[in-house]
């Protein structure tokens, strides 16, 4: 049976101090360029339009919500998670998930929906760095796995969602596509400094410019 790569995940994310794996850094940030929806669109160009416009459409609706102020929790995952895939209802997964071509197990106990709920929970804990929330956060959803299909999307409007709530938007979001495994320590710590070079590079270009007030396209849906 293939290592429970939730298990590992589960260790390695009680081990880092996630106070200090970021720095401080400005807030809000208004980019020139809006980094997700251009993700968004890019995420349709391949093969399929309509991938792109439900990515779109539920990034939008999670700019809604985080608008109204409303708490990361499974119940608003799903209800993008639905626009995300398409489909009139998704469920949390019935059973054991897997990833990487079968190299990755995320197995499922009676309180893996549980502790998924208090690790959403703690992306508003004040007394951790914004940045280290949504590396965090990222992480959860990768991890966890809450979904049979669209987890690394959603992990992305995951993050972004973290950092909506604090009025930051980042410029780019590219370097944040890489390979994730649940028992890299370093690598866990490295993606909290990533998203604060990438908030403050999006501060710094943004400000550099000259421009002021919120220089992104607005998402549409579908």
């Amino acid at each position: 049976m293939t290592t429970d790569s939730l298990a590992a995940w589960s260790q390695v994310r009680n081990r880092i101090d996630w106070t200090s794996a970021a720095g401080q850094m400005p807030a809000p940030v208004e980019p020139i360029v809006d980094g997700l929806v251009t993700w968004c669109e890019e995420g349709g160009r391949a093969a399929d339009l309509a991938r792109g416009h439900r990515l779109l459409a539920a990034l939008t609706r999670s700019r809604t919500h985080a608008s109204c102020g409303r708490p990361l929790t499974c119940a608003l995952l799903t209800e993008w998670q639905q626009l995300v895939l398409g489909l009139p209802e998704v469920q949390f997964r019935q059973g054991d998930a897997f990833a990487k071509g079968g190299r990755e197990r995320y197995a499922l106990t009676p309180r893996t929906q549980r502790d998924f709920e208090q690790c959403l929970r703690e992306s508003a804990d004040p007394n951790v760095p914004l940045a280290s929330r949504a590396a965090r956060a990222y992480l959860d959803v990768a991890f966890f796995h809450p979904f049979p299909d669209g987890n690394a999307r959603l992990a992305m409007l995951t993050l972004a969602y973290v950092l909506e709530l604090e009025g930051v938007r980042l410029d780019q979001v590219g370097p944040l596509q890489t390979t994730r495994y649940a028992d890299d320590l370093a690598g866990a710590s490295d993606l909290a400094a990533m998203v604060v070079v990438l908030i403050r590079s999006t501060h710094r270009r943004a400000t550099g410019s000259g421009r002021r007030g919120r220089g992104h396209r607005t998402p549409s849906g579908p």
